[in-house]
């Protein structure tokens, strides 16, 4: 009885730590997919910067279809990604949908913005961008509570 018991108890640790482990490798799969972007976004947003204050939309539109275009395939690998057995996963998951989506939009921004006929249309697609870039700090919040209410929900401890 005692050896059932045991085996029993082993098995449920055992599952437990396999769940536990496989919400931890999903959060940080989501992650890695985030940090792979930095150095590009980093690098992007100087270009773009650069590019516009010289009037080289071209240059623009080139850059932020490169973007959106490395963004999309995050998004696409992020929908790929099967499920853990953990609590809040697929919430987790559509909140990281969301944040890279919005990401997206900002490159799908430029694009539009250097692709622009007119003065009068770069200055109404500069607006629409202003009014995603003010939509930053909503979408990292939303990312981050999803995430840190996936990690409670799991026993995962989250870095800072």
């Amino acid at each position: 009885m005692y050896k059932v018991i045991f085996t029993t108890a082993v098995f449920v640790m055992l599952f437990s730590g396999c769940k536990s482990k496989s919400a931890f490798n999903f959060s940080e799969d989501i992650v890695a997919k985030e940090k792979s972007l930095a150095a590009a976004i980093t690098s992007t947003e100087d270009k773009v910067e650069k590019y516009a204050s010289a009037d080289q939309y071209d240059s623009v539109a080139i850059a932020g279809a490169h973007m959106e275009e490395l963004v999309q395939k995050k998004i696409e690998e992020i929908e790929a990604m099967s499920l853990p057995r953990a609590k809040l996963a697929a919430e987790f998951k559509a909140a990281a949908l969301r944040y890279f989506k919005y990401i997206k939009s900002l490159y799908t921004g430029y694009k539009s913005w250097g692709k622009a006929k007119s003065d009068e249309e770069r200055d109404a697609i500069f607006t629409t961008l202003q009014g995603i870039d003010n939509g930053k700090e909503a979408a990292v919040d939303d990312m981050q509570k999803a995430q840190k209410k996936y990690a409670e929900a799991n026993g995962l401890k989250m870095e800072k």
